[in-house]
């Protein structure tokens, strides 16, 4: 074995042989991985292909329209007041917490939120519009760049002010994403992807080029960048920083919930379920996916901003490839077109891998393990969306039918 792991101690090598002669040892290893592959197989089939699984299903959909059908519930939900203490707690948790959590999961936290700014503008790219866009980190390191760029002493020393550089971040990743557009629109699918993917490791190549040292101070990265103040006072402590960040969420949120409910919501919706049939309706397919493109790059523009202020450093090896990954992973495990979904998955993709980190050695393994359970009993995702209803109009009970009003014309 030391032949082809010569960098392993003795003492691993033993733990790996299960402290057993290297022929046992290893009968063990490969009897381990072969019983883990069968029990495997036959989970998946089990569990995919049985009739409990549906049956569950709808008796936990029954039991849900149960409970949110009976009259008691609906008074509550529909009840004014009870919205208003809804907002009225959640406002006084958002509040509270960060100022008893401490720097360590103010820091976390903060994370999970800039996952979550990252997590709404890829659902407007990929869960509305349906472009599977994988270099979407470059929008993120243009806007951590942006900002970088002008406030770090260096190597242009601009010292911009911290909301100024903020909204030039936001404004060159949109502007970025129109013009990585308007080449690329008419590609879909696997040919969209592997282009924008080539995109993001660009940006990552440039940013680290020794060539451009003198522009983007290369692999070292920019240090000591602006932090915020308010009305003259620094705003620049763990604790505002959350601060800072979730309302960045909510104002995020907010506005892609109305830009969802909103006609151009619609047109996003009917592209991703059919280019053509929406094209055939009267959209405008080349300006609508742009425009989602654009919008989405800003978002990302927006977290990688606030993702370099916190840090007070950025560097090509923050813009990488898995951060897309772990975005378009959030999406997708979340539940597309969810922004709830969103939510949920940036805590279980971003959060719970760090609060596992205290049982470093089954940390990955009961990440992974939920993730396989999950895609086998929830492949649309942990909260999907639902799908838009149309109201239908409702007669009125006292007007005249088209065959009475028939009838009576045939009468006069």
């Amino acid at each position: 074995m030391r032949n082809y792991l010569p960098e392993m101690a003795p003492n691993y090598v033993n733990y790996y042989l299960f402290n057993q002669p290297i022929l046992t040892g290893s009968l063990y290893n490969f009897a381990l991985m072969v019983g883990g592959s069968l029990l495997g197989s036959l989970l998946a089939r089990g569990v995919g292909r049985s009739a409990w699984r549906a049956k569950l299903n709808e008796n936990v959909k029954a039991s849900a329209q149960n409970v949110t059908k009976s009259s008691g519930f609906e008074r509550l939900l529909n009840s004014k007041y009870s919205r208003y203490a809804m907002i009225a707690l959640l406002a006084a948790v958002l509040i509270l917490l960060p100022r008893e959590w401490g720097p360590y999961w103010n820091y976390l936290m903060g994370t999970v939120g800039i996952y979550i700014l990252l997590g709404v503008g890829l659902n407007i790219i990929v869960g509305l519009s349906g472009q599977l866009v994988l270099g979407y980190v470059a929008f993120f390191g243009i806007g951590a760049y942006t900002f970088g760029l002008l406030t770090s002493p260096q190597p242009h020393a601009i010292m911009m002010n911290f909301w100024l550089a903020l909204i030039a971040g936001i404004a060159l990743a949109a502007v970025t994403g129109i013009l990585l557009g308007l080449p690329i629109m008419n590609l879909r699918g696997d040919y969209l992807a592997i282009v924008t993917l080539g995109f993001g490791e660009i940006i990552r190549i440039l940013l680290k080029a020794d060539l451009l040292e003198w522009f983007t101070a290369g692999p070292k990265g920019l240090r000591s960048l602006a932090q915020p103040t308010l009305f003259g006072k620094p705003f620049s402590s763990d604790v505002d920083y959350m601060y800072l960040i979730i309302i960045a969420v909510i104002i995020s949120i907010f506005v892609a919930n109305r830009i969802e409910k909103s006609r151009v919501g619609r047109a996003w919706l009917s592209i991703r379920e059919d280019a053509t049939v929406a094209q055939a309706t009267g959209v405008n397919n080349f300006r609508y996916k742009l425009l989602a493109l654009a919008i989405g790059a800003a978002f990302a523009g927006l977290a990688g901003a606030l993702f370099a202020s916190r840090n007070q450093f950025t560097g090509p090896e923050d813009h990488i490839l898995m951060v897309s990954i772990n975005v378009l992973c959030l999406v997708i495990v979340g539940g597309m077109g969810s922004i709830p979904g969103i939510i949920l998955g940036s805590f279980v993709l971003k959060g719970l891998p760090e609060i596992l980190r205290e049982f470093e050695a089954y940390r990955m393994l009961a990440f992974g393990a939920l993730l396989v359970v999950m895609m086998i009993l929830r492949p649309e995702g942990l909260l999907p969306s639902s799908r838009p209803q149309l109201e239908l109009f409702k007669p009125d009970s006292q007007a005249k039918t088209s065959e009475e009003v028939v009838e009576d014309a045939a009468h006069s």
